[in-house]
């Protein structure tokens, strides 16, 4: 019978096997760590046409929706010139990056130098060397890929991104920064934000100029946008460069235009440098660059010095910027602000940095404010004499002091009667420099947009039981569940069996 001691002891044994196979399973599943592999780096050098700026970024190398979680530790202006001024010594890149490189390995633990990702982007200054003189700006380029063979970091390569990639990356990071892809919920964990407006990027260089915005109906405007994917969401980005429209090359061509309309190079007027301010400059200096080349006299002569004399002359500064826009090209059409190029129109909020920042900051203006501010800001700014000027400004600069009256105005037609913004839309601009401590720059959407390319690392998983010995209780108790299992099928058959036979009776018959 089943009631009997053997039966009793394998039917205890069968349900503590099956409860601790159950609770081993439970507990090895439930009570396993998640540990993060912990952090990677990456490297991204902006050389952009005045400097060249060292940003080092860090994500965890688990990622959401295959884009790593990228945020700024450190940054670094190169001293000196932006690389393209070196097209005559390449080889002397080298001294000013090394300062900023032995920073950036005190920034980075030393066993992730040899996985740590470094790449060169270059941008309108390259973009221009190139046209003008292509084997120098090759020799620049070699110049680095063999500083950086030397360095223990995995050089990515260095490359010239075009106008339009220049744009987007900066729009990536303007939003990426502004919360507008990824946004923690109450648990802690990364969500997409729920019907979050992504805003439109204005960028102003040394030598381009780039804007970029997500148009109303992309679909209508599907041959002039890029095409983005991040953190598993699709975005259509309208974006456009205008080469020789940075600060730095439309003031160069202003001086030109200047020279061409005076009568003499030994005294030339310019009504954007402040009143007083005197400066003598080569031909070379403005004449030198591809953006001008159409405007050279034809008695150009590379080392001659022209003499400039500031008049602070608010109005007459500008008619003159004015001139550096070709409005007529376009023939009053709603879809085409400035030299033939077709742009939606702008929709939204937009963020300004780089030299758009800089230059609003100039005139002690922040953040957002109205049309009639900065246009009254800006007058009573370009007023000033040099003398005045240098009370005026939180850090002054020459090179930057006497260009900021010029800088305010070219803002103001490249944004009134280039891109169409009004004293409607106008406060929808913020003009910005960082967000927390992260610098708005194309180099973090660049960053961004490279980690796609990253596989995430694998997560690391430590378990209460080591494998082997978790399988191995898993076999014995299994093994155990099965022996008593079969103990007591064998006595059930042994005491059915029983039940079964036949009862003899015995008849004693007397003698």
């Amino acid at each position: 019978m089943l009631t009997r001691t053997p039966s009793v002891v394998a039917q205890v044994f069968l349900l503590l096997s099956i409860v601790l196979v159950i609770a081993i399973a439970v507990i090895q599943i439930n009570q396993q760590q998640v540990l993060s592999p912990g952090l990677k780096y990456g490297i991204v050098l902006d050389a952009g046409s005045s400097r060249t700026t060292v940003y080092v970024y860090e994500w965890p190398a688990e990622k959401e929706n295959n884009t790593g979680v990228v945020s700024q530790t450190f940054k670094c202006n190169v001293k000196g010139p932006g690389i393209s001024r070196y097209e005559s010594s390449p080889g002397a890149l080298a001294k000013p990056l090394d300062d900023c490189l032995n920073k950036v390995k005190e920034r980075i633990p030393a066993h992730l130098h040899k996985n740590t990702s470094v790449y060169l982007g270059a941008t309108a200054g390259m973009r221009l060397l190139r046209l003008q003189n292509e084997s120098a700006a090759n020799e620049v380029l070699a110049s680095i890929q063999n500083y950086f063979r030397a360095q223990p970091f995995e050089f990515r390569g260095a490359q010239i991104i075009t106008g339009p990639e220049e744009g987007v990356y900066g729009w990536i990071t303007a939003n990426y920064l502004m919360g507008n892809f990824l946004e923690r919920n109450l648990w802690r964990t990364w969500v997409h934000p729920y019907r979050k407006e992504t805003m439109g990027a204005l960028d102003l260089g040394g030598a381009s100029t780039q804007i970029s915005f997500i148009p109303e109906d992309p679909e209508e405007h599907s041959n002039s946008t890029l095409q983005v994917k991040l953190y598993g969401y699709n975005y259509n980005v309208y974006t456009h460069s205008y080469q020789c429209y940075g600060r730095d090359e439309a003031e160069k061509r202003l001086l030109a235009l200047l020279l061409q309309k005076s009568n003499t190079s030994a005294k030339v007027d310019n009504p954007c440098y402040p009143q007083n301010y005197n400066t003598a400059l080569t031909m070379k200096y403005f004449f030198g660059s591809l953006c001008t080349q159409s405007l050279r006299p034809a008695n150009y002569y590379p080392t001659q010095l022209v003499n400039f004399h500031g008049t602070g002359d608010p109005g007459l500064c500008q008619e003159m910027v004015s001139l550096l826009f070709n409005f007529t090209a376009c023939r009053d059409r709603e879809d085409c602000p400035f030299n033939g190029i077709h742009q939606p129109k702008a929709k939204g909020n937009f963020v300004a940095f780089s030299g758009f920042y800089y230059t609003i900051n100039a005139l002690n203006l922040s953040g957002h404010f109205s049309l009639d501010d900065f246009n009254s800001s800006m007058w009573f700014f370009c007023s000033q004499s040099w003398a005045q000027l240098q009370f005026m400004l939180p850090k002054f600069e020459e090179i930057y002091a006497r260009s900021y009256c010029f800088s305010a105005n070219f803002i103001y037609y490249l944004l009134v009667h280039g891109y169409n913004f009004n004293a409607e839309t106008w406060p929808q601009i913020h003009f910005q420099k960082e967000v927390g401590n992260s610098s708005i720059a194309w180099s973090l959407g660049y960053m961004l947009s490279l980690t796609n390319m990253i596989p995430a690392e694998g997560k690391l998983i430590q378990l209460p039981l080591k494998p082997s010995l978790f399988a191995g209780l898993l076999v014995f108790l299994t093994a155990t569940a099965l022996l008593c299992l079969l103990f007591l099928i064998y006595l059930c058959i042994v005491s059915h069996h029983r039940k079964n036979v036949p009862h003899v009776e015995h008849v004693f018959i007397p003698e």
